[in-house]
């Protein structure tokens, strides 16, 4: 049915080209495009050779040929008898591309809304010219840009390409998510490295993987796995600092407090302005001396030894970003960092941001910071219940129980207010590139609590929307490394994760890939498509990895700012 549907889109796309022809301009007839149909996930050049003088709007991420540079967009006019090369970027996860032909020079474009993809915009007729427009600035770059408009110049003509994802592996085991310049799957591989159950002969934990990462500097285990990640992004070509911070008690002593360890690429042209991915690497430690399992026991305790959802997912996606942008010219400094301390109160990145940016290195701005804790146990998987349960059960805390399926949270700060939005832009990226590029259309629901109390708004907004597999929203509570971000330095911030309280596993022994492999497993459930665990897994850090690399992309090139200063 969906190759039916790419036919028939790209016919009538043909159709309206025709139909809709001047008499001076050129339509999506007098364009072609080499390959007609490009590889998702990854950039390549295409060239588009014109048959008539034109105007293409590429709307998509597009690496300047000058620069090295990625940006949003862009406009080329072209010669009838000549062609221009472009290096683009196939979005990840959809089949269908767009591309807009209008007259030579011409400045303004419709554009689709933020909450939907190209492909809906063209079967709604969006092409008619009715709508959102952006308007073409010339000479910024090599490259032209565009920014937002309230006129859309009218009618264009539509050019539609296919596009498909390499498949490197069996379909049980993350086929359809594993190509392109970073992926699902080679993210599954650096989760079972660091969380590898093997027994060894390793005198620190016992593990193949890297096990007991309790609190940070002091623990053997913790400085032991802090020396692979060292080693790790040291090989990426990037400039390793770790940041060690102590504090002094009442007597005077010197007490290991935090370990950090982050990696910098120095930006080409705003070095003081940081972008930063972060997530925690330390797991939470036991509560007694021994960690008991939940499933054994019949109840849950406290503590973990591997933390593969919490958070050996997160380390995993900013290393495995880290090796990929580390080949990319970028205008701001990237910045990788592993936290240590979160577990006990985010101690990591307050030392952080209070100590090395605010005192240390008082001109560095952080433009924005994007946090990865907890991801792997959302949809597409779950935990059992089926969508539309009339009657889901909700803890005291507001949360779906552990039967019920939970969506994947992408949540946004400073927020304050539950009742609006507070940075309206950074929602808007969000569903931007999570409706077209993540093919999330149908699936994606931005949360706002009017009129519902500040304790359970989430919850009950999310259920009366019908329980949307992707969540948008400002959080008015921050339990992760983001909040030093937000307190400390009024950083515009984004987090992508999974369940929280409602996970079985969450902060405790059980938090292995197996368990969540078992959770995620959608063969023979009554929702959802039928997919092995592993299947889903890397389907789920697939998705929340390239939502990370794609903003960054964007906040590279305009970041986002904090909309209540």
């Amino acid at each position: 049915m969906r190759i039916l549907l790419v036919i028939l889109l790209i016919i009538s796309a043909s159709m309206s080209g025709c139909v809709r022809e001047g008499s001076e301009s050129a339509n999506s007839e007098d364009l072609v495009v080499n390959p007609d149909s490009l590889i998702s996930g990854i950039f390549q050049d295409v060239s588009l050779i014109a048959e008539k003088d034109m105007a293409v709007f590429v709307p998509y991420l597009i690496k300047d040929p000058v620069s090295g540079y990625v940006q949003n967009s862009t406009v080329v006019d072209i010669q009838g008898g000549s062609s221009v090369s472009l290096e683009v970027l196939s979005p990840p996860r959809n089949e269908v591309l767009v591309l807009l032909v209008g007259e030579w020079g011409r400045v303004n474009w419709p554009v689709r809304d933020v909450d939907e993809s190209w492909e809906s915009w063209f079967w709604r007729d969006g092409s008619s010219g009715q709508g959102q427009g952006v308007e073409r600035v010339f000479g910024n770059t090599s490259l032209d840009s565009l920014k937002s408009s309230s006129e859309t110049g009218g009618q264009v003509s539509v050019k539609i390409l296919s596009a498909k994802r390499e498949i490197t592996v069996g379909i049980d085991d993350g086929g359809q998510h594993s190509g392109g310049i970073v992926h699902g799957r080679v993210v599954y591989e650096r989760l079972f490295e660091l969380s590898d159950p093997t027994d060894t002969l390793d005198p620190v934990d016992g593990k193949a993987g890297y096990y007991d990462r309790w609190a940070g500097q002091g623990n053997p285990a913790y400085e032991d796995a802090a020396l692979y990640i060292i080693g790790e992004l040291e090989s990426f070509g990037l400039e390793v600092i770790a940041h060690r911070y102590e504090y002094t008690d009442i007597m005077g002593a010197q007490n290991p407090e935090a370990y950090n360890i982050c990696a910098y690429k120095w930006g080409s042209e705003y070095t003081n302005e940081w972008l930063v991915f972060g997530a925690h690497f330390d797991v939470a430690p036991p509560a007694n001396a021994i960690l008991l399992d939940p499933h054994i026991v019949g109840f849950r305790t406290y503590g973990t030894r591997a933390g593969a959802y919490d958070n050996s997912a997160g380390t995993s996606m900013v290393m495995e970003t880290a090796r990929v942008l580390a080949d990319f010219e970028t205008r701001r400094t990237m910045v990788f960092c592993l936290w240590s301390g979160e577990e006990g109160g985010k101690r990591g990145s307050d030392y952080w941001t209070d100590y090395h940016v605010k005192e240390d290195n008082p001109q560095v701005t952080i433009t924005n910071y994007i946090n990865l804790d907890m991801a792997g146990v959302n949809w597409p998987g779950g935990g059992g219940a089926p969508h539309g349960d009339p009657d889901p059960q909700i803890d005291e805390d507001g949360y779906p129980k552990d039967s019920e399926v939970w969506p994947l949270r992408v949540y946004i700060g400073p927020g304050p207010n539950h009742e609006l939005l507070d940075q309206p832009e950074m929602v808007g990226l969000s569903n931007w590139i999570g409706s077209d590029g993540l093919g999330l259309e149908q699936q994606i629901g931005t949360l706002v609590g009017t009129n519902y109390s500040a304790e359970t708004w989430k919850t009950e907004v999310w259920l009366d929307m019908d329980r949307p597999e992707v969540i948008v929203y400002e959080d008015t509570t921050a339990r992760s490394d983001h909040a030093s971000f937000q307190d400390n330095l009024g950083t515009v911030t984004i987090g992508f994760g999974g369940l929280v309280d409602g996970y079985w596993c969450y902060h405790q022994t059980c938090d292995t890939l197996e368990e969540m492999e078992q959770w995620m497993d959608t063969t023979g459930k009554s929702y959802g498509e039928e997919n092995t665990g592993v299947a889903n897994v890397v389907d789920s850090l697939d998705m929340i990895t390239w939502w990370a690399l794609m903003t960054f992309f964007h906040c590279d090139e305009r970041p986002v700012l904090n909309a209540l200063n």
